[in-house]
């Protein structure tokens, strides 16, 4: 019988990060899969949901969370910072761990790409693989805002992010920290095998951002699957991003189970 319990992890500014975990309890651990959400979303989209039926399919745990300022977690938009995002996945992390084990796997869509693919490249030893889905490599740069909009953007403190998808309001701390995650800094520190699934058709994260991320990084073990008509949120393909991605992640599974074995 799956199992489904609330998370509540203290931050420390004092903010609470909130999620579920569900798992199938057995006498063995089992690898967990962590779903990071894109800007401005939530723990509770679509994809979300169907990675979680792929996990319980598995008998695999899963978790998801909001990062600070989103969902049930405690903050404001005008809080977000990409030092925080990492903040926020070492803790869940460090708790999702605790509870299954240490065969973590990450799913991050937009922001929650960008945000995984530098906590992996830190932390290289707590993560087995992950699965990117419109990965924004180059989230701090906001490389399509003028110079002028820019020092707009600086004279006021923040800047209104209006699309299809949000209506927020973020402050300029966001882009001052840009010179520490520089894309070239993280593509040669990232060694871990990944899954990368990416739409032709995404207006918001143009797809050559992930070529030239797979062409650059480190690893020797990186996938890229590009669907020509795909938006950015590939919603549509969810269910197929969401088996994709365990058959990935169970592949580096065996691999691990298969060198154990041999070293006996």
């Amino acid at each position: 019988m799956r199992r489904h319990e609330l998370i509540e992890l203290s931050m420390p500014d004092g903010r609470a990060v909130r999620g579920t975990y569900s798992f199938t309890p057995n006498d063995e651990p089992s690898p967990a899969v962590i779903f990071a959400h894109g800007f401005g979303s939530t723990r509770g989209g679509e994809k979300a949901a169907a990675l979680e039926a792929e996990c319980a399919h598995r008998e695999w745990a899963f978790a998801a969370f909001d990062f600070r300022g989103h969902g049930q977690s405690d903050g404001t938009m005008r809080e977000l910072l990409g030092s925080r995002l990492l903040e926020d996945l070492d803790a869940i992390t460090h708790e999702v761990a605790r509870r299954a084990g240490d065969r973590l796997f990450l799913f991050g869509s937009s922001m929650g790409g960008w945000a995984s693919a530098w906590f992996t490249a830190r932390y290289p030893n707590r993560v087995a693989a992950c699965a990117f889905v419109a990965p924004a490599f180059r989230f701090l740069e906001w490389h399509r805002l003028s110079d002028a909009e820019r020092e707009e953007w600086r004279r006021l403190g923040y800047h209104r992010v209006h699309n299809e998808y949000v209506d927020v309001e973020i402050s300029y701390d966001l882009i001052a920290e840009a010179e520490q995650f520089k894309f070239d800094t993280l593509a040669i520190n990232y060694n871990t095998p990944t899954i990368i699934f990416h739409g032709m058709a995404d207006e918001i994260v143009p797809y050559p951002i992930s070529l030239e991320f797979t062409s650059t990084c480190a690893t020797k073990d990186v996938e890229l699957v590009l669907i020509k008509d795909g938006d950015h949120r590939l919603n549509r393909d969810k269910e197929q991003l969401a088996r994709e991605a365990c058959n990935f992640f169970n592949a580096q599974v065996l691999l691990v189970s298969n060198n154990v074995t041999n070293n006996r």
